[in-house]
């Protein structure tokens, strides 16, 4: 993502539309400040697709890890299942 100010986009605006593409937006600052942002009209985006292009979203794997086939951690007996259950449910 590029930055400029506001005086170079009102001096070269043509230069500054033509650095836009379907991938790199153009944030225009005042003051040092981010204040704008200057992008393609993308219509058939989807809000996921938008997210994912600002970086605010990952797709998940197209091929996930597989599950464990033994799992590790304590095994834990029926009576200490309950006891567990009761103690967060207050019932004791």
């Amino acid at each position: 993502m590029q930055a400029i100010n506001k005086r170079e986009l009102n001096q070269h605006t043509a230069a500054v539309l033509a650095r836009v593409t379907d991938t790199d937006d153009v944030v225009v600052t005042e003051r040092g400040t981010p204040r704008w942002r200057v992008s393609t009209v993308r219509e058939q985006d989807t809000a996921l697709v938008r997210l994912e292009r600002e970086g605010r979203y990952t797709p998940p794997a197209s091929t996930p890890a597989p599950w464990p086939s033994h799992p590790g951690g304590r095994a834990y007996a029926e009576g200490e299942v309950d006891a567990l259950l009761d103690e967060m449910r207050g019932n004791h």
